[in-house]
């Protein structure tokens, strides 16, 4: 990372659009931070259940989408070491960034604590000139994002959250992986077959099959200005100073 002494959280939550978005971006960190004995909680908005351009398929294959991909996640967390998910079942292409979204991820931050949230970058629209980010993974972002501040940690925001007796909790650190500006690099060397492993459990989606080389290069690519072998990428808002490990 671009401190002297990589972070590892305690608790940490994993906030994603679909079933693999995690385990093509974060997975190698999370899989890390697992190992050292953190806490991941991983969250799926949506199940996925539009993933599938099948031309023999119609809208009434949507549920049994659903629970294939719950289950891809379910074998890829096993892989990560992830032993808590929580699937939302929000329509998979529909997602929004609303009120409704954002109260249910608050409602999850103040239950598990997390030190650290991780996700995408809300602003990303597209990646070079051939890659559009998907909507659902903004939005997912953006929800994550004002979950995180100000609503989990403000006792007067979402007041019925508080009457359940949910109350208010501060984020350390918020992940954003695909950011423009990165600052943070976290090495994983000592994961990146355990994240090609993970992504091969999504067998329904056909982008995940022949990856190991991709993975491999993306990897390679996003630690070359740290002079890291391979490592993920992340812009981190440092919001909640601590006593660094004491």
């Amino acid at each position: 990372m671009s401190e002297e002494k990589e972070y590892l959280p305690k608790v940490a939550m994993s906030i994603v659009a679909h079933p693999d978005d995690q385990d093509f971006t974060i997975a190698g960190t999370l899989a890390k931070w697992v190992k050292a004995g953190c806490r991941v909680i991983s969250v799926l908005i949506t199940s996925g259940d539009s993933g599938s351009n099948d031309i023999t398929k119609g809208a009434e294959y949507k549920p049994e989408l659903a629970n294939l991909r719950e289950a891809e996640q379910l074998a890829a967390n096993e892989i990560l070491g992830i032993k808590e998910t929580i699937f939302l079942h929000y329509p998979d292409g529909e997602l929004v960034a609303d009120m409704k979204l954002r109260k249910d991820l608050t409602r999850l931050i103040r239950i598990h604590k997390p030190d650290v949230v991780v996700t995408g970058d809300p602003t990303a629209r597209f990646y070079g000139n051939g890659y559009i980010n998907h909507p659902d993974h903004r939005a997912a972002a953006e929800a994550a994002l004002y979950a995180v501040f100000p609503s989990a940690g403000t006792r007067l925001i979402f007041t019925d959250l508080l009457a359940a007796g949910l109350e208010p909790h501060n984020v350390k650190r918020f992940y954003m992986h695909g950011a423009e500006k990165c600052d943070t690099w976290v090495d994983i060397a000592e994961t990146l077959e355990i994240k090609i492993e993970a992504l091969k459990k999504h067998i329904s989606q056909s982008d995940t099959h022949d990856i190991d080389q991709w993975i491999r290069d993306w990897a390679k690519e996003e630690g070359q200005e740290k002079g890291l072998p391979c490592a993920e990428a992340y812009r981190v808002m440092i919001l909640q100073k601590e006593e660094e490990h004491a």
